[in-house]
């Protein structure tokens, strides 16, 4: 870890087509009043799945999140002990949890959601194996270690027991469109198979809400902060991973209805050593044009970059990675996501060694 702040801002641009990735409680794509005029919004919560998604896709351990937790850790301490039966490993399950300060129901159920990584489960199973008797204090311990890279980067809250609590190291905007969108609706309908020759109308209709949007899409991860969580090496190739996940996911809201999945058109990654920035302030006077929002979305957000150096320090280091439709005028270009995420790495690395020459 650095003795000095370390930020990593990504700023990604990305045109979505017709879609409705993000519903709100009516059914309709979220939206957000911005610089006086209606956008599209998908919330920080949609996207954050979407990666944790993605990361397991790609390989990466990620946690598990939910209010089953002791029957995962019965389950592993089935495996451990043969000689446990169902009831007895469930009891047993409870009584770790409840060392630790966790409430379980009558139904052995924890009282919220708990995201726990698979090393932890591991490494309860096997310390509630190798004890007869449980130390708070050396339980709690293994739940505040072997975190996962989603609980690392994205946090947990405990409310049972705040000891627990892990402080994301990364946080995510909600995606808005860099202009301002107007609400269209199809109107659908469905034939009976079995009754093609009836003139009589739909078996099925009904009416779909959706809207097409270039959204600004920012997140920030405290790489001190993530370190703390991880370990510098783990951090690091967190980080990297973090970056393809971020670039590559996507909500899958409506996805078969409007197969909607593309790739961003461009993205700035710059690391930082004062404060994270959020360029959003670009888009606060909406973009306007017939054709197409990407090539001046590009220009205001680079132009922004540009404006914020008056507060800011440079960054030690800015990658971009464009698509070849459009020109950036910033220096420090890549042609492909795998050079974007060696160069950040590097940078990264960089400044962790600066810091500590002896690691």
């Amino acid at each position: 870890m650095t003795n000095q702040n370390l930020y990593l801002d990504l700023n990604v641009l990305q045109t979505v087509p017709s879609s409705n990735i993000n519903r709100d409680d009516t059914g309709a794509p979220k939206t957000a009043l911005y610089g006086g005029v209606t956008r599209s919004r998908v919330s920080s919560q949609s996207w954050k799945r979407a990666i944790r998604t993605t990361f397991k896709d790609s390989g990466v351990t990620t946690g598990i999140r939910t209010k089953e937790a002791v029957q995962l850790l019965a389950d592993k301490l089935q495996t451990l002990d043969s000689d446990l039966d169902e009831e007895a490993a469930i009891a047993k399950s409870a009584a770790v949890y409840g060392a630790a300060g966790i409430k379980v129901s009558k139904t052995n159920e924890t009282g919220a959601l708990l995201l726990i990584s698979p090393g932890q489960i591991e490494k309860l199973a096997q310390y509630a194996t190798d004890h007869d008797e449980l130390d708070k204090k050396e339980v709690k311990q293994v739940l505040k270690s072997d975190n996962s890279l989603d609980l690392a980067l994205f946090g947990r809250m405990v409310a049972d027991n705040p000891e627990l609590n892990v402080e994301g190291s990364a946080q995510v905007a909600h995606a808005i469109s860099t202009h301002e969108v107007v609400p269209e609706f199809d109107y659908y309908t469905a034939l009976d198979d079995l009754q093609a020759d009836d003139t009589s109308g739909a078996a099925m209709l009904g009416t779909i809400e959706f809207n097409s949007s270039t959204l600004y899409r920012y997140a920030n991860i405290n790489v001190n902060e993530l370190i703390h969580n991880l370990g510098d090496e783990d951090a690091i190739k967190g980080v990297a991973d973090f970056i393809k996940s971020f670039l590559l996911s996507m909500p899958t809201g409506k996805q078969n209805t409007f197969a909607n999945k593309t790739l961003p058109n461009y993205a700035m990654i710059a690391v930082r050593t004062d404060t994270p920035v959020n360029l959003v302030s670009a888009f606060e006077d909406p973009v306007t044009s017939k054709n197409g929002y990407v090539a001046g979305s590009i220009s205001r957000l680079e132009k922004e970059y540009k404006s914020t150096l008056k507060f800011v320090d440079e960054p030690v280091s800015t990658t971009v990675l464009s698509d070849s439709k459009y020109d950036s005028k910033l220096d420090g270009q890549v042609d492909n996501i795998s050079e974007l995420i060696k160069q950040v790495t590097e940078a990264l690395t960089k400044v962790v060694q600066d810091e500590n020459p002896n690691d």
